[in-house]
């Protein structure tokens, strides 16, 4: 599994659908990459377990929180959940563009 490249991601969450541009280059068991969207720009890092990769990133609007991702990599599709804090979950789905 590669996740390498670039990724257009939407999570739909409470407030609607959030779309987030994803850029991703993974190292053995890691990655690093950096995500932009209405939010602004984020540089992120993770671990990679097989084709799943899992990272977190803080978020100050509309509330501050941790966002937890897990997502499965197959080819060009990329879908998993994001754990919104105490707000539940929110499923994901991402194509590689």
């Amino acid at each position: 599994m590669s996740a390498d490249g670039n990724w257009k991601i939407t999570i739909q969450s409470p407030m609607g659908a959030q779309e987030v541009e994803a850029s991703i280059t993974t190292s053995g068991d890691t990655f690093t990459g950096t995500t932009s969207g209405r939010m602004g720009e984020q540089t992120i890092e993770g671990k990679v377990a097989g084709d799943t990769l899992t990272w977190s990133s803080a978020i100050s609007q509309p509330m501050p929180m941790t966002l937890e991702f897990s997502a499965t990599v197959a080819g060009d599709a990329m879908t998993g959940n994001v754990k919104l804090g105490a707000f539940g979950n929110a499923p994901l789905t991402g194509v590689r563009v």
